[in-house]
């Protein structure tokens, strides 16, 4: 509600906001926060972490894509160029004779995720168990 003046000649309304009950209520809010803030206990947040796996693979067979999106795979230190189609045949006679071993897709940034997931897709449906990506931490 607006206050009334009067002075000489009329009476006038006058237009302001009184600011006096916004600051007490910002004060008191800003003691109870005071007040509360050192009764509050920091709590640990458990984060998941990387590479935990119960049992390291006996052998990892590495498939890489290239920037023109060729395929290679690595054995050991033994490298070869393959072709999409002959993938799946590759990975089984690499993975033959070994029971836990595990497929690593590593690619070139530049790289379109496309390529990846069409990699992945022809892993999956050949029935290879253990598939992981590669990932090159920068610090």
């Amino acid at each position: 509600m607006a206050a009334v003046v009067s002075r000489g000649r009329g009476r006038r309304t006058i237009n302001e906001i009184n600011m006096v009950p916004f600051i007490d209520v910002m004060l008191v809010l800003l003691i109870i926060f005071m007040v509360t803030a050192p009764l509050i206990a920091p709590s640990m947040i458990a984060l998941p972490s990387v590479g935990k796996a119960a049992k390291q693979p006996d052998q990892v067979v590495q498939i890489v894509i290239g920037k023109d999106e060729a395929l290679e795979l690595k054995l050991k230190d033994k490298t070869s160029a393959i072709t999409l189609k002959g993938l799946a045949q590759a990975v089984k006679q690499a993975q033959a004779g070994v029971p836990n071993s595990a497929v690593i897709i590593s690619a070139d940034k530049a790289v379109k995720y496309e390529a990846v997931v069409r990699v992945m897709d022809t892993l999956q449906q050949a029935g290879v168990a253990r598939v992981g990506l590669s990932v090159q931490l920068t610090h």
